[in-house]
C-alpha cells in the first residue's frame, strides 16, 4: 500500500458543534446509554470469546461450534466447528413466527413498476432458484457471478446461493464486458445470472450483450440464467442461455438449506487494487452474518415496524451488508429502488419515502451532496415527517452537508449515524449509537463493541488525540475478510505488512480529545505540502462551506517548490466561475483552515468524474492535474464527457 515516510498527518478540521439525541429516541433504543454502551465495548475487547459467543447465540445454529475465536490475526477463524446457513437465518427461522406475512423486500423500479415479497413469499422463490442452480449442476463451493440490475431477483439469487454454499460473486451491473470477464476468471465462475437489461436515467443498460461480450473470454463459464426485465430483443444461445421464468416455472419450492461450516465461504466482493488488478476479497458464512445482523440493530436501531431503506447499489458491499443480510436477519422490511436519484425529476429520493412511509434512510455523502445543489424546494415539496434516523456511508461527510441532512431531510429531530467501514471489514466498524452518542458535524464517533481501533504512526506508535496518523485495528472481529481470493499472500502483504499486528484499513484519521474518530480520506489521499501532510477531504470540506460551492475534490499535482500543489475540482451553484471566484474560494479556505491550504490550482466544471455509484474518481483527476493523459480502468465512470471538460478548463 505504501506509506510517506512522514509519521503524522496534520488536522486541520474544526468542528464544535454537538447534536445529543433526541430523549425519546433514547427512550426507546437498543441501546440507550453511554455506560450500557461502554459495558458492552469493554466486554467485547477484555473478553472476545464471552462476548462474541453470547451474540452468535442469536443466530440459528444446525451445530453449535467448539470454539468462538482460533488464531489470530491476519489468520483468525470465528465459531469454528459451527455450521450453519445464511439464507436459513435470513429467511427460514422467521417462516415460524409472526414475520411470514410480514413485508421483506418492498421494490421500487426506475419506471414505476413494484412488487412486495413477504418472508414467505422470498423463502418460496429462494428454493425454487436453489433448485434451479443444482439443476445447472452448481454444487457446495461453485463460484456465481450474479450481473443484474437493482431487482428482487438479485436478493433471490443471492440467496438462493447461500442456501446451497455456492459463493457469489456480484459484479456491478456498470462495470464493462472486459471487467466481468476478469472477474469471472479470477473466481472461476461456472454460471453466470443477468438479465436482459436494467434501467438508468430512462436509459437501458444492457446487461445481456455485456455478458455475451465477456463469454468470449470466460472459458469456466457453462450456463447464464436471464431475467427478463426490459423487454429488449436479446442473443439466446441454445444449451448455454436459459430465461429465469422458465427455469423458475418448473422449479420445486421444497430445498433444505445445507448445514455448512461457519467458516465457508459466503461471496468474493472485487475491490479496485492499488496495482489495477482487482482484489477479490473474500467473506465467510456466521461472522460475516453475525456482523451485519449485530449492527444493523445496534446502528440503525431497527425495529419490526420499520420501513428502511438503504441507498446503495447490490453491486458494492453496502448493498450485501445493508439492503440484504443485515436487514433480513433481523427480520426487518428493507426497500429496494432501481433507478437514479433524479429521474425522471430531482425529487425521487424523497417521493419514495413519503410513498412507503420510510422511517430509516442510508445514503452517501456524494448524493447528499447533489441533493444540495439541486435545491431545498424538492426535499420541501415532500412529506418527509415518517423518518426517524438518518444514515452516510462510503466516505465522510463534510459538515456543512451533514448540516443541510440534519436540518432539510431530518427536520433536526433525526439523529444521523455517520458510518465507517469497509468492503474489507464487512459490517459498519465505527458509528454514533443513535440513542447514545452526542454526535458532531463530519465525525463517524466511537468504535462498535468489537472494534478495537488505534491511531499510529508508521512504526506503530500510537498517536496522542488531535494527532492525524494511521487507523489500525488491533483486534480480529468477526465479520473481517479471511483472504483474498486465490492470493493469500497478496492479502497479507495488502492490509497486514504495514503495522504489525494490526489490520492496516488505508485511512487516515485522527482521535479528538473526546475519543471520538475523524476519517481524514485515504493515506493515498493524503497531500504532502511542503513537507505538510494534509487531508483533501479537509480542504474539500472547506470548499464546501462557501455558499456557492455545491461540491469538490481535491488532489495533489507536482510542484517545483513544494513537492506537491493543491489542485481544486469545484461545481459552483449558479453561474460559471471566473477568475474574481477563484480568488474568492482562495481566500475562503486560507481563512477556514490556514495559507498552508490555501489552494494552487482551481478549476471549474458542471460535473465531476464519478463511478455509477457516486464516487469521485480521484485517480483520474490526478492525472488531469499533472498534465498527464488519463491513465488505467474507466469502465466504471459515468459520464465521460466530464473528462473532455475537465481537460480543457484552465488554471
Amino acid at each position: 500500500m505504501g506509506i510517506s515516510s512522514a509519521e503524522s498527518i496534520t488536522s486541520v478540521l474544526q468542528e464544535t458543534r454537538t447534536f445529543p439525541p433526541p430523549a425519546e429516541f433514547t427512550a426507546a433504543a437498543h441501546i440507550n446509554s453511554e455506560a450500557q454502551y461502554q459495558d458492552l465495548w469493554e466486554r467485547a475487547k477484555d473478553d472476545p470469546n464471552g462476548f462474541w459467543g453470547e451474540m452468535a447465540a442469536g443466530l440459528h445454529w444446525f451445530k453449535k461450534w467448539d470454539k468462538v475465536l482460533d488464531g489470530k490475526m491476519p489468520d483468525a477463524k470465528w465459531f469454528v466447528g459451527g455450521r450453519t446457513n445464511v439464507s436459513y437465518n435470513c429467511l427460514d427461522r422467521h417462516l415460524t413466527t409472526w414475520r411470514k406475512n410480514k413485508a421483506a423486500i418492498i421494490w421500487e423500479g426506475e419506471p414505476g413498476d413494484t412488487r412486495v415479497l413477504t418472508y414467505q413469499d422470498l423463502h418460496r422463490e429462494v428454493c425454487k432458484f436453489a433448485n434451479v442452480l443444482k439443476k445447472l449442476g452448481i454444487k457446495t463451493g461453485d463460484r456465481v457471478t450474479l450481473y443484474m440490475p437493482m431487482i428482487p431477483e438479485l436478493a433471490i439469487a443471492m440467496l438462493a446461493c447461500t442456501r446451497i454454499g455456492a459463493p457469489h460473486s456480484i459484479i456491478f451491473g456498470g462495470f464493462s464486458a472486459d471487467a466481468v470477464a476478469e472477474r469471472n476468471n479470477d473466481a472461476q465462475a461456472k454460471l453466470v445470472v443477468t438479465a436482459d437489461g436494467g434501467w438508468r436515467r430512462g436509459k437501458e443498460i444492457e446487461l445481456k450483450n455485456s455478458v455475451d461480450a465477456s463469454l468470449e473470454k470466460s472459458p469456466t463459464v457453462e450456463n447464464v440464467v436471464v431475467v427478463r426485465r426490459t423487454g429488449s430483443p436479446i442473443v439466446m444461445e441454445p444449451g448455454r442461455d436459459y430465461w429465469w421464468h422458465d427455469l423458475m416455472h418448473e422449479a420445486s419450492a421444497d430445498c433444505d438449506a445445507a448445514e455448512l461450516d461457519s467458516e465457508h465461504p459466503l461471496f468474493i466482493l472485487y475491490t479496485s487494487g492499488s496495482t489495477g488488478k482487482p482484489k477479490g476479497v473474500l467473506h465467510t458464512t456466521a461472522g460475516y452474518l453475525l456482523g451485519t445482523m449485530l449492527t444493523s440493530k445496534w446502528v440503525f436501531d431497527l425495529k419490526d415496524e420499520d420501513t428502511y431503506w438503504c441507498t446503495a447499489d447490490i453491486g458494492w458491499v453496502t448493498g450485501h451488508s445493508y439492503i440484504i443480510y443485515g436487514p433480513l436477519a433481523n427480520g426487518a422490511t428493507t426497500l429496494m429502488y432501481e433507478g437514479a436519484p433524479n429521474w425522471p425529476h430531482d425529487g425521487r429520493f424523497w417521493e419514495i419515502i413519503e410513498k412507503y412511509k420510510v422511517n430509516i434512510f442510508y445514503t452517501a455523502p456524494t448524493a447528499i451532496r447533489a441533493f444540495v445543489k439541486w435545491g431545498d424546494e424538492w426535499p420541501n415539496k415532500f412529506d418527509l415527517t415518517s423518518l426517524r434516523l438518518l444514515g452516510t456511508v462510503g466516505e465522510p461527510i463534510n459538515p456543512e452537508a451533514w448540516m443541510w441532512y440534519h436540518h432539510v431531510i431530518g427536520g433536526g429531530r433525526c439523529p444521523i449515524v455517520d458510518t465507517w467501514w469497509q468492503t474489507e471489514t464487512g459490517a459498519i466498524m465505527i458509528s454514533p449509537l443513535p440513542g447514545v452518542t452526542t454526535t458532531k458535524p463530519g465525525s463517524c464517533t466511537k468504535p462498535l463493541p468489537g472494534v478495537v481501533p488505534d491511531i499510529v504512526t508508521k512504526s506503530g506508535e500510537s498517536l496522542p488525540a488531535n494527532a492525524g496518523g494511521l487507523l489500525v485495528m488491533t483486534q480480529p472481529w468477526p465479520s473481517m475478510l479471511r483472504t483474498l481470493y486465490g492470493d493469500h499472500e497478496r492479502y497479507v502483504r495488502t492490509y497486514f505488512s504495514e503495522i504489525a499486528g494490526c489490520y492496516f484499513a488505508g485511512d487516515g484519521a485522527r482521535r479528538d480529545a473526546d475519543g471520538y474518530y475523524w476519517i481524514m480520506g485515504r493515506v493515498d489521499d493524503v497531500l504532502n505540502v511542503a513537507g505538510h501532510r494534509l487531508s483533501t477531504m479537509e480542504i474539500e470540506s472547506a470548499l464546501v462551506s462557501h455558499p456557492r460551492v455545491a461540491e469538490a475534490a481535491v488532489v495533489g499535482f507536482p510542484h517545483d517548490l513544494k513537492g506537491e500543489g493543491i489542485c481544486c475540482f469545484v461545481t459552483l451553484t449558479g453561474s460559471d466561475g471566473d477568475d474574481q471566484m477563484k480568488q474568492e474560494l482562495k481566500d475562503h479556505v486560507r481563512k477556514q483552515i490556514g495559507a498552508l491550504a490555501t489552494p494552487d490550482m482551481i478549476r471549474f466544471s458542471n460535473a465531476l468524474p464519478k463511478t455509477r455509484s457516486g464516487k469521485i474518481m480521484r485517480r483520474l483527476l490526478r492525472d488531469i492535474a499533472a498534465g498527464r493523459e488519463k491513465t488505467g480502468d474507466t469502465t466504471t465512470l459515468e459520464d465521460y464527457t466530464v473528462l473532455a471538460t475537465l481537460r480543457a478548463s484552465e488554471e
